[in-house]
């Protein structure tokens, strides 16, 4: 290597020592903290109490704590808060790290059941400490097995605000990352004896490659009620239903309408924000804002919830597009008053009276001193309406800001609207039959409002008809690359309808995704199914589908009967990512041992309730064996568990423990694991950090050491194999298993020691 490559790399890793030396915000010293634009334009707004502007600066210049939120729906949310609260809380108090005092993790005061916990502790001082090394170590893998979500505090505001209940169809517009979408998915199994709920969860999506991102979020909770698709959301497509023999409009029960914004509420984690932010930001987003709010309030069926959010603390981006779409409802939408709602959450009543600044400096108050030549970035709904009895008849007051100094967190405003009517452009200017629309050449018969495409009446087809050429045309044939953008292609025009623009078929850009099969009653892979696990007379084999049309079915996926009845209606209109829970599993081994499908962990929950046979209930210390053992012997049992497993044959099993209520100190919850019964010994299949979730409930700890030298367990440690008996045994297992190994990788291993790479992809 030559003297200069030398000397490049010293210097290099001399700027790496010193990051690693600094304190918090290392790495960000180019950065600092002061915008006076944003300081001179939130002082001018009168958004913040007299006296409090200091304060606030303050608040957005810390860094932001840490907030984790329990996995609500799941029975054993409790059992986690137990571990939490005894295990690591109590450690944590009094805790001094280079002088720091550590504050214990606080619960959020207004979110229900303390379920969602705040701290100060940074990755730094975590790092520094082997006692919260542990703690990171479990909230790492509890959320990645889905019972915790690092989610940020005012971000959890919204899902409640809608007030979820098991039967609702919601729809969450601009989803991704999905930790709001996880909320409602949750609020939806808020019963965990119901397998599948009557609702269910569309979680949509612009960015193709977001929505990967999205279904990983998704896919730690193991519903068969949600579905990820792809569009933009300003004209994300009308969807149809079968009801009764006849087909109607699907309009959601609740819309989750969380806007792309400037994000001027996030600088204490995004810290790019500082030298970014201009007002400009707000002035090219509010238009697109408006979009999404009115496409979502049209899809809205009447007397349904809408919940509008940003983590903008700009009125452009808030109470503007609030006040706007309330004008165009012409008294259809109502803004509700939430103020009673979360109890303990301190938040600020919306502005009735606002400005607007161009990024020099000029300041607007009325769309008449707008100069004509800004007309195109600024627009009249930028303003407040100017007839006060029409500006106090909205109730803007009812909408919510959140300030960074008030409880901690960050910026973010929120406003709860109901429909109380079809919208006035749902119900004018009825569709033309052939022989006018040609007469008048297919123009309009009357202006349409502005961002109002749809003119007929809700829920009818003819409405949906004609929004078809937009959103709702076919998917194009060929995949093209995963981050090309969004983009629809002209098409012909729609002679049959008045109205809209000419009809467009919307172009599907990323990957092309696999088909999504639903098998027949009579399918063929029902026959060992039905009688190997005795499945009950009302398991629903139409919910059952798989991935592809042509050779064997490698996995089967268990959706909710509704969002069938959705799939199998709208295959032509929308891109559909990914849905459905994983229930069967093909095992290239088992069909000698009777079926030719293993159970999959992720299902059970769902599947689990419909089998009758090969249940072999067991008990605590069954469990731990289970778990910290590669493949025990079936001696290694309890006698009843012992007993059980004696009289099944080889092939997948399900393990079942069943709280005693008599016993306080054991886990008061069901658990559910996918096992294989060999020869002479058993094997659960449950993936790695699922293993390590259970192990805790059990009072097990497992944790990596400092090094990552494999996995501490103070409970029973892996034992040795031994004897010809043994290897013949774990060869059984090993060829039953292999696909499963595969299939999830190391996830269905015992507890093995780690390699470096595995130990940098755990960590990170």
């Amino acid at each position: 290597m030559g003297k200069r490559s030398r000397q490049r790399q010293k210097n290099q890793n001399a700027g790496r020592d010193d990051r690693d030396n600094a304190g918090w915000g290392a790495g960000y010293a180019e950065i600092i903290k002061e915008n006076k634009l944003f300081e001179l334009y939130y002082k001018e707004q009168g958004l913040l109490p007299e006296g409090e502007f200091e304060q606030f600066m303050e608040a957005m210049r810390e860094p932001l704590p840490a907030t984790i939120r329990i996995t609500g729906y799941k029975s054993h949310a409790k059992e986690i808060l137990h571990c939490l609260k005894d295990k690591y809380f109590k450690d944590i108090q009094e805790l001094e790290i280079d002088g720091q005092k550590i504050e214990a993790p606080q619960p959020l005061s207004w979110y229900p059941d303390e379920q969602a916990w705040h701290t100060n502790m940074s990755r730094k001082i975590i790092r520094k400490s082997p006692l919260l090394e542990k703690f990171h170590q479990f909230l790492v893998s509890e959320t990645e097995s889905g019972n915790i979500s690092r989610q940020e505090a005012v971000s959890m505001i919204p899902p409640l605000l809608l007030k979820i209940e098991s039967h609702h169809k919601i729809l969450d517009m601009c989803a991704a990352p999905g930790s709001k979408t996880a909320q409602l998915i949750e609020m939806l199994h808020s019963d965990m004896d119901v397998p599948f709920p009557e609702g269910f969860v569309i979680a949509n999506d612009v960015d193709n490659k977001r929505c990967y991102l999205l279904v990983h979020q998704a896919k730690r909770l193991n519903s068969p009620c949600i579905m990820v698709v792809n569009h933009d959301a300003s004209c994300i497509p009308t969807l149809q239903m079968d009801s009764g023999g006849k087909k109607d409009i699907l309009l959601y029960d609740r819309v989750l309408c969380d806007v792309p914004c400037s994000g001027d509420g996030t600088m204490r984690k995004n810290i790019d924000v500082w030298k970014k932010w201009t007002t400009s930001n707000s002035l090219h987003l509010h238009g697109l804002q408006l979009r999404i709010a009115v496409r979502g309030v049209e899809q809205l069926a009447v007397g349904g919830r809408m919940v509008y959010s940003t983590c903008s603390l700009n009125p452009i981006e808030d109470e503007a597009v609030i006040a706007a779409l309330l004008e165009k409802s012409e008294g259809a939408l109502e803004l509700e008053d939430a103020s009673a709602d979360l109890p303990g959450l301190k938040r600020m009543p919306g502005v009735t009276s606002w400005k607007l600044m161009t990024k020099e400096g000029q300041w607007f108050s009325d769309w008449s001193e707008v100069p004509s030549s800004r007309h195109t970035q600024i627009r009249p709904t930028m303003f407040p309406p100017k007839d006060p009895e029409k500006l106090a008849s909205m109730h803007l007051e009812r909408c919510m800001r959140i300030l960074p100094h008030h409880q901690n967190t960050g910026g973010f405003f929120v406003a709860v609207l109901v429909k109380k009517a079809p919208m006035p452009w749902n119900k004018r200017y009825p569709k033309l039959r052939k022989s006018a629309a040609a007469q008048t050449g297919g123009a309009p018969a009357a202006p349409s409002p502005a961002d109002a495409p749809p003119l007929l009446p809700e829920g009818s087809l003819e409405e949906e008809e004609m929004e078809e050429g937009g959103p709702a045309g076919k998917v194009d044939g060929e995949a093209e690359a995963a981050d090309a953008p969004l983009a629809q292609e002209a098409a012909g025009k729609q002679d049959a309808v008045c109205g809209p623009p000419p009809s467009k078929k919307l172009r599907l850009f990323g990957y092309k995704e696999d088909p999504f099969v639903f098998l027949t009653e009579d399918d063929p892979v029902f026959t060992t199914i039905q009688s190997f696990y005795d499945l009950s007379p009302d398991f629903p084999k139409l919910n059952v589908l798989t991935r592809t049309h042509e050779g064997k079915k490698r996995h089967l996926y268990m959706v909710s009967k509704e969002l069938r009845n959705v799939l199998l209606n709208n295959s032509e209109r929308m891109k559909v990512i990914n849905t459905g829970v994983k229930v069967w599993s093909r095992n290239s081994d088992g069909e000698e041992f009777g079926c030719a499908f293993r159970l999959a962990q992720e299902g059970i929950y769902t599947l689990q309730p419909y089998i009758r046979s090969r249940i072999i209930k067991v008990s605590m210390e069954d469990i731990k064996v289970l778990l910290t053992q590669e493949n025990p012997f079936l001696s290694k049992l309890e006698a009843d568990a012992h007993a059980q497993a004696k009289q099944l044959g080889m092939g997948s099993i399900v393990l079942k423990y069943i709280p005693n209520p008599n016993n306080p100190s054991e886990p008061q919850c069901p658990i559910q694991l996918c096992g294989w019964r060999g020869k002479t010994s058993i094997r659960a299949f449950v993936p790695r950090n699922e293993r390590f979730h259970y192990l805790r409930m059990l009072g097990v700890e497992v944790f990596r050491d400092k090094q990552g030298q494999g996995q501490k367990k103070r409970d029973g440690a892996k034992e040795e194999k031994e004897g010809e008996a043994e290897e013949e045994e774990a060869e059984e297992a090993a060829a039953a298993g292999d696909e499963a190994e595969r299939e999830n990788g190391d996830e269905n291993g015992s507890l093995e020691p780690k390699t470096e790479s595995e130990k940098k992809e755990s960590s990170s």
